[in-house]
């Protein structure tokens, strides 16, 4: 018989400003034990080093991650021109140099090959698993490999300032599974006079935005209190751009046994597109809309009132 895990039974999003120096799952880990929740996982990892927007979900929330981690994300970073480093950012070894320094107007033609569909290799300092193994394992034991290169959806690319002739500060917005360190490397490459990202900060991602998330100390000194609750935002906070479909009393009983259940249609649903339904103002189940029915692929077992 599998054990039971110990927590709360609560469930939603927690939107944070992560600081420098902890690792996403860290972080994790800390909202987790604050909220003494049973579950929880993040729709998206940030460096040790960067800061900015980590979104966490808790209990049942997190079946809605995939929503978030899809969604198109922001970042803001600093790019130091005229170093290379073989982590791409400020953290590891200058292994190169070079005394060219690029104009704005050089910075801005660059940009665009950058925007749209684009091929990217991931640092050789990342998570990216080559035949089995963590890339930045087998960097670290000076193993000779290559990355392959991966798609990604690049919305944006601008120069937003120009502090000195060795930094600029970008702002891109991308889709899933981008790296920024490697943009600056490969900005760095094609301007040519190496580059290197010095500071990284997520400023919104899908439908959550850095200024309404809560600071790190706000969990370290409310852990594990009534107040901190209070921050806690709805489970369907993450399902904005997905249309709500409010179902029947007989409707929402079958979408929880993970039946097709009926549900009052909208105008701007069609056949075939991905929804949620509600009842009594309660999330139930996210799905496929047919004729009348939702078809769930996820159903969420929240408290039921009455």
């Amino acid at each position: 018989m599998a054990r039971r895990r110990k927590g709360r039974d609560i469930s939603g999003w927690v939107i944070l400003d992560k600081p420098a120096g902890l690792t996403s799952t860290a972080v994790v880990n800390k909202v987790r034990w604050a909220f003494e929740a049973k579950k929880a996982g993040h729709s998206g990892t940030l460096d040790p080093a960067a800061t900015g927007l980590l979104a966490v979900a808790l209990g049942e929330a997190t079946k809605t991650i995939p929503f978030v981690t899809e969604a198109l994300k922001a970042y803001r970073f600093t790019v130091r021109f005229g170093q290379a480093t073989n982590t791409d950012d400020a953290e590891g070894e200058v292994i190169a140099t070079s005394d060219a320094r690029p104009s704005d107007a050089e910075i801005a033609s660059a940009l665009p090959a950058f925007v749209g569909d684009i091929q990217q290799v991931p640092p050789k300092y990342s998570a990216v698993k080559i035949d089995g193994e963590r890339a930045y394992a087998l960097a670290r034991d000076d193993e000779d490999f290559e990355i392959a290169a991966r798609p990604l959806y690049v919305d944006s690319l601008d120069l937003v300032e120009r502090a000195d002739t060795d930094h600029a500060t970008l702002e891109m917005i991308c889709g899933k599974g981008g790296y920024v360190r490697s943009i600056a490397r490969d900005l760095g490459d094609a301007l040519g006079c190496h580059a290197h990202v010095t500071a990284l900060r997520r400023v919104w991602s899908g439908p959550f935005e850095i200024g309404d998330a809560l600071d790190y100390k706000t969990i370290e000194t409310l852990a594990r209190t009534p107040d901190l609750d209070s921050y806690l935002r709805p489970l369907e906070a993450s399902l904005v751009d997905l249309p709500c479909l409010p179902c029947t009393p007989e409707g929402a009983a079958r979408l929880r046994n993970g039946n097709p259940g009926m549900v009052l249609s909208a105008a701007n649903v069609e056949y075939g597109d991905t929804a949620w339904a509600s009842y009594q103002g309660k999330p139930v189940a996210i799905g496929i809309y047919r004729g009348g029915e939702l078809h769930p692929n996820r159903v969420f077992n929240l408290p039921q009132d009455g």
